[in-house]
């Protein structure tokens, strides 16, 4: 799996309903899900996400966590994660998740956020959306649960 972090003074998802999505401030996390990912990749990147220590300290160095910060969460499904461009100018999405196995994992994925207590919002699966945020930073990281294997 695959989570691409966004600090935000705020964010926001508008949904195909009309309905708008909003959290700030906290992360804007953009989630990919790929084939063969697990539970165990789910969970790890959770614990992750809500430890990673991105926001200032009084110092202004990178030492608190969104936990910390009891910051919020905007959680917005990204298949394009997934996407290779290595050959031709079209992206492949062949390493990305079939849809329902994604959609499990992602559904898990924030489960496991929202045992934190901190406000997690989400995205419509699938769905086309509007998204807009305000960077703080900026600061944007990327975490892959692939990488946890060469640790």
């Amino acid at each position: 799996m695959k989570a691409l972090l966004q600090r935000v003074r705020h964010a926001s998802v508008s949904l195909p309903s009309g309905e708008c999505r909003r959290v700030g401030p906290g992360l804007l996390v953009l989630l990919g899900v790929g084939r063969g990912d697990s539970e165990q990749d789910a969970a790890w990147l959770a614990a992750k996400t809500l430890k990673l220590r991105v926001f200032p300290n009084a110092e202004g160095k990178f030492d608190r966590s969104v936990s910390d910060i009891s910051g919020e969460l905007l959680v917005v499904s990204q298949f394009t994660l997934y996407g290779d461009c290595l050959e031709g100018n079209r992206p492949d999405f062949a390493g990305a998740a079939p849809p329902a196995e994604a959609d499990s994992l992602y559904r898990f994925y924030t489960r496991e956020l929202s045992r934190s207590g901190l406000a997690v919002r989400t995205g419509e699966f699938g769905s086309h959306m509007d998204v807009e945020l305000l960077n703080d930073g900026p600061v944007t990281v990327m975490l892959d649960s692939s990488s946890r294997a060469r640790k």
